[in-house]
């Protein structure tokens, strides 16, 4: 897959001064746009959209001061239709206009052209299983928290001390499926970026069958934000479609083995395997405990499996 991955990056690449058709660069890497886009940000730290930006802005910088060219043709050459749209987009890679820039000869940013490898650190077990999963529900209390990649999430923290013992209880008196079993957290990532600060919606509930457990009527899902159709009492309801996912069963200190894991899902374990990510909340099993002590967890990622397996290099 990392050589795939390459490949679509050197498309990528020679389009800088055009227009760039994200699903044709997803079909040179021979996954969907979708997983596409959430693997470059895992791989990369970055969304996808802010490294063409950065390149392009590479590319014009070096032509501003090599001063061949007026600022509004090589504003027009990267796509920008204005001159003003270019400044913008210029300043917030530089920190200093192009006019300006030629001018002083100042000293620009440069973002370097990207590729991938593999490089395995340190002995992060990856022991996973593939579930075929049916539909369910994840019912419980949710709110919008900024990603965390290393360290304690104060914003998740916050919200899981927010839960009474009695709304707690009502959780598990709900649950209504084999697996995941237990008091879940679920991750539902409102953009396309995996970057530290990015938003998420991040509930804290249990699993359980997808009908509503009252009989309510269901209320209009929020856009790109998966179903929360019929609320158990004052509790939030996010219905999670059937499918596939891939189950990682883990043991070590909280949080930092967790955020470990989770980065090696998408760094290591995709690469190097006939699946890719699909459309659909992330899911964490765990038990509260002292930061630094080691724990139990379980991480459930939504996947499927890639389309062309016969494609993938013989050591995949």
């Amino acid at each position: 897959m990392l050589e795939r991955l390459n490949q679509a990056l050197d498309h990528l690449e020679d389009r800088l001064d055009q227009d760039i058709d994200m699903a044709e660069v997803a079909r040179i890497a021979a996954v969907p746009e979708y997983h596409f886009r959430r693997l470059f940000s895992a791989l990369a730290g970055m969304p996808l959209p802010t490294y063409v930006r950065r390149r392009r802005m590479t590319l014009a910088g070096a032509e501003v001061l090599a001063g061949e060219l007026t600022l509004l043709d090589i504003a027009v050459r990267y796509g920008y239709g204005s001159g003003e749209a270019f400044a913008r987009a210029f300043r917030s890679v530089h920190g200093i206009g192009p006019g300006e820039a030629r001018r002083t000869g100042a000293v620009l940013t440069a973002q370097p052209r990207m590729s991938f490898r593999v490089v395995v650190e340190g002995s992060t077990s990856m022991r996973y299983r593939i579930v075929e999963k049916e539909a369910f529900r994840v019912v419980g209390r949710r709110t919008t928290v900024p990603l965390v990649h290393d360290g304690v999430n104060a914003a998740a923290t916050a919200h899981v001390e927010s839960l009474d013992a009695g709304t707690i209880t009502r959780m598990k008196e709900l649950r209504g499926v084999r697996e995941p079993e237990g008091i879940l957290s679920a991750f539902v990532y409102l953009t396309e970026s995996r970057e530290e600060g990015a938003d998420a919606d991040f509930w804290v509930g249990v699993a359980t069958r997808p009908e509503p457990a009252t009989g309510e009527p269901g209320e209009p899902g929020h856009p790109g934000r998966p179903g929360r159709p019929g609320r158990p009492g004052d509790l939030d309801a996010l219905d999670v479609p059937a499918g596939t996912w891939a189950v990682f069963d883990h043991r070590g200190p909280w949080p930092s083995a967790v955020q470990e894991l989770w980065r090696d899902v998408f760094t290591l374990w995709f690469p190097s395997n006939p699946y890719t990510s699909r459309p659909g909340p992330e899911l964490l099993r765990t038990r509260p405990v002292a930061v630094g002590s080691a724990t139990d967890f379980q991480l459930w990622i939504p996947v499927e499996r890639t389309l062309h397996p016969s494609r993938l290099p013989s050591n995949a």
